[in-house]
């Protein structure tokens, strides 16, 4: 194991055990909530979008679910502070996993990539753009 990688370990680890943003915003613009049901892992988040409805001001979530799920949450909400909903639309899983820094397995990719596919099928349904009650990962690669 690399330095480097140890120090990613560790980071994804304090996220976990003190998660930033884990919360609830009491007026968002839209929440959504998903789950992972091969692993257990449930996210629902908040965003908060300025009044032009262009940038995301503030984003919570709460959940529970692996490390690595929780971890990539508590990141994620943290990098989206500020982004446009273009921007956070652009993101995919290859972002996320560079976020957390370290190598994802095959296994472990939903639980990593849970919070980007919530925050961003929240957008769409709020955006009128998709139909769907919640967000899961099963079926997805």
């Amino acid at each position: 194991m690399s330095m480097g990688s140890d120090m990613y370990r560790q980071q994804i680890l304090d996220h976990y055990k003190n998660p930033r943003n884990c919360g609830e915003i009491e007026e968002p613009t839209y929440t959504h909530a998903g789950e992972n049901p091969m692993c257990g892992d449930e996210i629902r988040i908040d965003v908060e979008l300025d009044d032009d409805e262009e940038v995301i001001e503030r984003v919570a979530f709460r959940g529970d679910g692996c490390a690595i799920s929780q971890a990539s949450a508590s990141m994620l909400t943290g990098k989206l502070q500020g982004m446009t909903v273009v921007e956070m639309q652009e993101l995919d899983r290859d972002d996320v996993v560079d976020m957390l820094g370290v190598d994802i397995s095959p296994m472990r990719i939903k639980c990593a990539v849970l919070a980007e596919k919530v925050v961003q099928d929240g957008a769409k349904i709020y955006e009128g753009e998709a139909d769907l009650d919640k967000t899961t990962t099963e079926d997805d690669e």
